[in-house]
C-alpha cells in the first residue's frame, strides 16, 4: 500500500484521489476550496483545506512522508508551479504535475517534476503511449506500478452496467470516466451502461492492467 497526496481536487484531481483510495491506498486530498474538501472527505483517507503554496502548512501536514504527490491545480499556474517546487523541496519521492500548456509543462519539468501530464490532451488523443494490446489506446504512468489507462471495452462488456461487470473485483481496475464520441462522463454511476464505441478511462495496478491486455 502506497501513500499519495493529491493537491487540487478539481475533476482530474478528485478522480485520481478517489480511485486510488478505492484501490486500497492512503490518500490525502488538499484543496484551498473548502467545499471541494468537504465533497471528497468521505472518499479519501484524509482531506484538508490548505493553500498549496504555503510551505509551512504542507510541511506540517507531513507531505514529505508520501510516496507520490499529484499536483492537480486548475488554472492557477503560479500555485501549480509553487506546489510542485515545494513538494520536491520537502522531499516527496515522486511528483506528478498537471500542466495547462507546453510552456507550463516545461517550467514544471525545470523545477523538478518527475512527470508532467496534460489530462485533457492525453485522454483525448492517443499519443501518450502505444501498448501492445489493441484495446489499450493511451496511458499515463501515475507511479511505478500504477497507471491511468484509456481503453476500448471488451466486447463482452458492451450493453452491461458497470455494477454488473464488477471490474474492481474481477480486474482490479476502477473507471474514472467514459467517453462516447465528444461527450465525457466524469465519475460515472454504477448503473451506467457500456456502449459500443465507448472509450473507458481507468486507473489500476500495472500488473492488473497487463492481465486485461490478455483478454482483448
Amino acid at each position: 500500500m502506497k501513500q499519495f497526496v493529491v493537491i487540487g481536487c478539481g475533476r482530474f484531481g478528485a478522480s485520481v484521489a478517489t480511485s486510488l483510495y478505492s484501490l486500497g491506498h492512503d490518500v490525502l486530498a488538499i484543496d484551498k476550496d473548502g467545499e471541494k474538501v468537504q465533497e471528497i472527505s468521505e472518499l479519501v483517507t484524509h482531506s484538508v483545506q490548505a493553500d498549496a503554496i504555503d510551505e509551512n502548512t504542507l510541511r506540517t501536514l507531513g507531505i514529505r512522508n508520501f510516496d507520490v504527490a499529484v499536483i492537480s491545480i486548475g488554472t492557477d499556474i503560479q500555485a501549480s508551479i509553487m506546489g510542485t517546487l515545494i513538494a520536491k523541496e520537502l522531499g516527496v519521492e515522486t511528483v506528478i504535475a498537471k500542466a495547462q500548456s507546453d510552456l507550463h509543462g516545461k517550467v514544471l519539468r525545470k523545477i523538478g517534476a518527475d512527470r508532467v501530464v496534460y489530462p485533457e490532451r492525453e485522454m483525448g488523443s492517443r499519443v501518450a503511449h502505444n501498448l501492445v494490446a489493441s484495446n489499450i489506446l493511451d496511458y499515463i504512468e501515475l507511479a511505478q506500478d500504477y497507471s491511468i489507462v484509456e481503453i476500448a471495452p471488451l466486447k463482452s462488456w458492451e450493453g452491461k452496467a458497470l455494477i454488473d461487470l464488477r471490474l474492481p473485483t474481477k480486474y482490479g481496475i476502477n473507471i474514472m470516466a467514459i467517453k462516447h464520441g465528444k461527450d465525457i462522463n466524469i465519475s460515472p454511476y454504477a448503473e451506467d451502461i457500456i456502449k459500443e464505441g465507448d472509450v473507458l478511462i481507468v486507473i489500476g495496478n500495472n500488473e492488473d492492467l497487463r492481465k486485461l491486455e490478455k483478454n482483448k
